[in-house]
C-alpha cells in the first residue's frame, strides 16, 4: 500500500479525470439495464408452481392472464371491447361468454356455472390471456395498451396489472430516493465534519461508486426492482464511514505539520488497513443474503456486494485525489463541527457500567419476545397505494363476484372426462371455492363438444395436458387460502399425481414456505460468517461472541419495536434487515473495541483503556450512524411502496439502535469481561502484551 498510496498522490488529476469518464459507460450501462417487478418470479425453478408455469408457456403459449371486469355495459358493446382487446400485440385470446355460444343466444340459457361465472348483476368479466409472462415487458405493456381501451367502467385484474403499477410508481419515485438521501447526508455531514465543502466531495466520490456499481448490474441480466430502489441509497449509507475515515486520518497529519502529500499517502495506507475489516464484515452481512432459496436475496446480496467493494476502492483512489486537487478551498472552508461530543459521556458510562449491563439483561427478554413475535404480510398487493388503478380493480372483483384469486389446475390429458368431472365436483366443495371450469366440466348435455370452438379447446387440452380454472373468494396470502390450496392439491393428486396447480396464490403459499426456511438459513449464515471474520480480525473467540450480541440486541429491539407498536412488515423485511444491521452495524463495535485492546496493549488498566476508547470513538460513531439515518429515513418517509418505504425506516432505525448499544452497552461487556477476553485470545497474546506493558510500567515507575 505504501507505493500504492504515493501513486495515487501523484497521479491524482489523472484519477479523477478517469473516474469521471468511467461513469459514461457505467451509466449507459445502468439505463439499459432491465428491472424485474415481479417478485413472485424469484421462486427457485424447481418446484411445481413455477414448473407448471413453464409448460403453460412453452406447450400453451400462455404465460399469464388476467379477468377485466365490466359494469353496465351493453353485450354488442361488450362484444366490440373484446374484439379491440384481441388485436392488442401480445393478448393471446379472450375468453368472455360468446367464446362458447353466440351472442344472440340469451345468456340465461347457459348453464348456472358458466353463467355466474362470467356475469353479476349488470356486471360481466372476461379472462384475458397473455403469450408472455406476468412481468415480462410484453405483457406488461399488453395490460398498459388494454387500459387505453377501457374506460371508467372497466377493472383489469391480476398479477400483472399490479406488477405495472409497481413499476410506474417506482420509476418515478427512484430518482427522489436518491435526492433525499444526498441532501439530507448532507445536512449530517455538515453537522457534523470540520469542513463546509468536504460532505459535497464525498457524495461526489461515492456518487460516482453508485454508477459504477449500478452499471456493472447489466452483467447480471436483471436485477429487481427492490435493489435498484434502495442500491443507491444502501451503498451511500453504509460506504460513507470509508470517507470519513480517510479525511480525520488526513487532517490529523496535515495538522501536525505534514505537507498535503505526504498527509494523504499515509492517510491512504491507514484507511485501507482499518476498514479492509469493516467492510469485510458488511460484505458477509450482504453476501449472506446468497444463502436464500427465494432468489431476491442473491440479487440484492451481488448488487450490495459489489457496491461496498466500489465504495472501499472509490476510498483509496478517487476520494484521495479530489481532496488533494480542492484541498485549498476544502482548507478555507473549515469550520467547528456543530455535533456535540458525545464521548464525553465516557467517564459517566464507564461508572454505571452494572447498570448499562443489567440494561441489557432487562432490555433482551421483551425485545427477544417482540422480535420472534411481529406480522408480516406475504400478499404483495400491500405493498402499493390503495388508490393504485390494479389494487381497486382487485377490491372491485371481491365486491361484486366475491373473488379474490383464480387458480389454475394442470391435469394430464389422459385422465378421462368422467374422472375430471367428479374431481372439480369434489372441490367446488372446499370452502371458498366458487366454480371449477374446464373443457371437460362444461361439455356434455348442456353444451355440446360441437358447439365448443377449436380455438377454445386448444387453449384449454393438448396432448399432455388439459386446464382448469378454479376461482376462489379468498384473498392471496391468507391462511385461508393457503389450506384451500393444500385441500385442493390433496384432491387433484389422488386424480392425477403428476397434477398441478399454479397462480398467485400457490406461488405466495410457496414463497411464505420457502422464506420461512430462508430467514433461519440466511441469519445462522449472517452470524456464523461474521464471526469467523472478527475472529480472524481479532485472534479473539470470545472478542467476536461480545459484538455480535450487542449488534444482535440492537436487531432484537428494532424488529421487537414493530411487535410493540402493531406494525406489519412485508415478509421480505426481517430478513434483510438482520443481515444489513448486523453486517454495517458491527464496524461500529470493531472501532471501539479495537481501541480499547490497543490501550490494554500500552499497559493501561481496563477502566482508563476503556475511558480513552469511549471518549475517543463514541463521536466517530455517531458521525456513521447518523450518515446512515440520514440516506435512509427520509426515503422511509417519502416512499409510497411500503416494502421499499419498510426496509429504510427499519435501516434508519437500526443504525442509531445499533450506535446507542456499541456506546453504553458494549463498555460494560468489555469491562466485566475484560479477563476473558485476554484469557481466549489465541496463544494468550494479548494478555501476554498486557502483562508485559505493565510490568515495563512498574519498573519505570520503581527506577524512578
Amino acid at each position: 500500500m505504501h507505493k500504492f498510496s504515493h501513486w495515487v498522490v501523484k497521479n491524482r488529476v489523472l484519477i479523477v479525470i478517469l473516474s469521471l469518464l468511467l461513469t459514461i459507460p457505467s451509466y449507459i450501462m445502468y439505463v439499459h439495464t432491465k428491472v424485474n417487478y415481479d417478485m413472485l418470479s424469484y421462486l427457485p425453478g424447481n418446484i411445481d408452481t413455477m414448473k407448471g408455469q413453464d409448460i403453460l408457456e412453452n406447450e400453451f403459449g400462455s404465460g399469464a392472464f388476467s379477468t377485466l371486469l365490466v359494469e353496465g355495459m351493453p353485450d354488442k358493446d361488450v362484444v366490440k371491447l373484446k374484439s379491440q382487446i384481441e388485436s392488442v400485440d401480445h393478448v393471446k385470446s379472450v375468453i368472455w361468454y360468446d367464446s362458447l355460444a353466440d351472442i344472440s343466444m340469451p345468456k340465461e340459457m347457459l348453464p348456472d356455472k358458466i353463467y355466474d361465472a362470467f356475469n353479476k348483476g349488470d356486471a360481466t368479466l372476461m379472462l384475458i390471456v397473455y403469450d408472455d409472462t406476468s412481468s415480462a415487458d410484453n405483457t406488461m405493456q399488453a395490460v398498459t395498451d388494454i387500459r387505453k381501451l377501457t374506460n371508467k367502467q372497466c377493472f383489469l385484474t391480476g398479477t400483472t396489472p399490479v406488477v405495472v403499477d409497481t413499476k410506474n410508481l417506482a420509476d418515478k419515485e427512484a430518482p427522489i430516493y436518491v435526492e433525499l438521501a444526498v441532501v439530507l447526508s448532507a445536512v449530517a455531514l455538515s453537522f457534523s465534519m470540520d469542513s463546509y465543502l468536504i460532505p459535497f466531495i464525498f457524495l461526489a466520490c461515492i456518487g460516482e461508486a453508485i454508477i459504477y456499481n449500478l452499471g456493472t448490474n447489466m452483467f447480471l441480466g436483471s436485477i429487481s426492482y427492490i435493489t435498484k430502489a434502495i442500491a443507491a441509497v444502501l451503498q451511500l449509507g453504509v460506504t460513507m464511514d470509508y470517507s470519513i475515515f480517510l479525511w480525520n486520518s488526513y487532517m490529523e497529519r496535515r495538522n501536525a505539520g505534514k505537507n498535503p502529500e505526504d498527509a494523504m499517502a499515509k492517510a491512504i495506507e491507514l484507511t485501507f488497513s482499518s476498514v479492509l475489516g469493516s467492510s469485510t464484515t458488511t460484505i458477509a452481512g450482504f453476501i449472506a443474503l446468497c444463502f436464500m432459496s427465494f432468489r431476491l436475496g442473491m440479487d440484492m446480496g451481488i448488487v450490495m456486494s459489489k457496491g461496498v467493494l466500489f465504495g472501499l476502492i472509490s476510498c483509496i483512489t478517487t476520494l484521495p485525489a479530489m481532496i488533494l486537487i480542492f484541498d485549498k478551498p476544502l482548507q478555507k472552508t473549515k469550520h467547528k463541527p456543530l455535533l456535540p461530543d458525545i464521548g464525553k459521556l465516557g467517564p459517566f458510562i464507564i461508572k454505571h457500567y452494572k447498570a448499562f449491563l443489567t440494561s441489557f439483561i432487562i432490555l433482551m427478554i421483551p425485545a427477544l419476545y417482540g422480535y420472534n413475535n411481529y406480522k408480516i404480510y406475504y400478499n404483495l398487493d400491500r405493498t402499493l397505494p390503495k388508490t393504485m388503478d390494479g389494487i381497486i380493480a382487485n377490491e372491485k372483483l371481491d365486491d361484486t363476484f366475491q373473488m379474490n384469486t383464480i387458480h389454475m389446475l394442470m391435469v394430464n390429458s389422459d385422465v378421462p372426462s368422467k374422472d375430471i368431472k367428479a374431481m372439480a365436483k369434489q372441490m367446488e366443495d372446499v370452502d371458498g371455492v366458487n366454480y371449477v371450469i374446464g373443457l371437460n366440466t362444461i361439455k356434455g348435455d348442456a353444451i355440446p363438444d360441437s358447439a365448443i370452438p377449436d380455438s377454445l379447446k386448444k387453449q384449454t387440452i393438448n396432448d399432455n395436458w388439459q386446464l382448469i380454472l378454479i376461482s376462489s373468494k379468498y384473498k392471496v396470502a391468507s391462511d385461508e387460502v393457503n389450506s384451500q390450496i393444500s385441500e385442493l392439491q390433496s384432491i387433484a393428486k389422488s386424480y392425477d399425481s403428476g397434477s398441478m396447480l399454479i397462480g398467485e396464490a400457490p406461488c405466495t403459499k410457496d414463497l411464505i414456505e420457502i422464506t420461512n426456511k430462508d430467514f433461519a438459513a440466511v441469519d445462522t449464515a449472517s452470524i456464523g460468517i461474521i464471526f469467523v471474520i472478527i475472529m480472524l480480525v481479532f485472534g479473539s473467540v470470545s472478542i467476536p461472541v461480545i459484538l455480535v450480541s450487542v449488534i444482535e440486541l440492537s436487531i432484537f429491539i428494532n424488529m421487537g419495536i414493530c411487535y410493540y407498536t402493531n406494525t406489519t412488515l412485508p415478509f421480505i423485511a426481517g430478513i434483510i434487515i438482520s443481515t444489513v444491521q448486523l453486517g454495517s452495524c458491527v464496524d461500529y463495535a470493531i472501532l471501539m473495541t479495537n481501541r480499547y485492546l490497543f490501550e490494554r496493549q500500552t499497559g493501561k488498566d481496563k477502566y482508563a483503556a476503556l475511558t480513552i476508547a469511549s471518549q475517543t470513538c463514541s463521536k466517530s460513531i455517531l458521525v456513521s450512524a447518523l450518515s446512515f439515518f440520514a440516506a435512509t429515513f427520509g426515503v422511509g418517509l417519502y416512499s409510497n411502496i411500503d416494502m421499499i418505504s419498510s426496509l429504510c425506516k427499519l435501516m434508519a432505525r437500526g443504525a442509531m439502535l445499533s450506535m446507542a448499544c456499541v456506546v453504553f452497552i458494549l463498555p460494560a461487556f468489555l469491562l466485566v469481561f475484560d479477563r476473558f477476553i485476554q484469557s481466549w485470545t489465541w496463544k494468550g497474546k494479548l494478555k501476554k502484551k498486557v502483562k508485559e506493558k505493565i510490568a515495563e510500567k512498574k519498573t519505570a515507575n520503581a527506577e524512578n
